[in-house]
Parts: structure tokens; C-alpha cells; sequence
């Protein structure tokens, strides 16, 4: 028997997505005064230009949003009111993301 080609099979439980970035984008919501929150959306990528998402994301919520930069998180996108689920599908939709990399916190 030989145990040479052994060493080069393909291992059946690799993950199938080995070469797509399998980093987490947060998507929170923070309670402002009274009635009023704010979503915050970091971990996106580096490559993406995040004043156009943010205008596209402002235009198509009808809200109001800017991007911030954090010491500990990097760029920030935060768009007023709850977005939460609007997010994750424009994310989705534009194929900015996968839905298993969107962690959405909050109630």
C-alpha cells in the first residue's frame, strides 16, 4: 500500500470559503435621549469607500449620517434612528457583505 498521495489529498473538512475575508461587521444601536437612537456600523473593510455607502445608505433610509473615525474600531459609519434590519439588507442586496459576517447587537 502506498501512503506517499496521502500527503497531498484534500482535506474534506476545510472550510469551503477558505479564501473569502471572513471578518464580522457590528451593527449596533445606541440609545440617545428620550425617543431618539443612533446605528453604528463598524469592521467594514478597508477597500470600500465609506462616504459613498453612507450617502447611498442616507439616500435610500432617508436618514441622516456621517462617518467617524475610532481609535479602537477604525472608520464608523452612523446613521440616525434604528437601521438595523435596513442595513443588513442593503448590505446583502448590494452584495457588500454576506449575511453570516453582519453580527447585529442590541434588542
Amino acid at each position: 500500500m502506498d501512503i506517499k498521495n496521502l500527503a497531498l489529498a484534500s482535506d474534506p473538512f476545510a472550510a469551503k470559503d477558505e479564501g473569502q475575508d471572513n471578518s464580522k461587521i457590528h451593527v449596533r444601536v445606541q440609545q440617545r435621549n428620550g425617543r431618539k437612537c443612533i446605528t453604528t456600523v463598524a469592521g467594514l473593510p478597508d477597500d470600500l469607500d465609506l462616504k459613498k455607502i453612507t450617502r447611498a445608505l442616507k439616500k435610500t433610509f432617508q436618514c441622516n449620517g456621517t462617518v467617524h473615525n475610532d481609535e479602537e474600531s477604525g472608520e464608523i459609519v452612523q446613521l440616525s434612528g434604528d437601521q438595523r434590519t435596513n442595513i443588513r439588507e442593503f448590505f446583502v442586496d448590494q452584495e457588500i457583505c454576506r449575511e453570516d459576517q453582519i453580527v447585529i447587537h442590541g434588542g
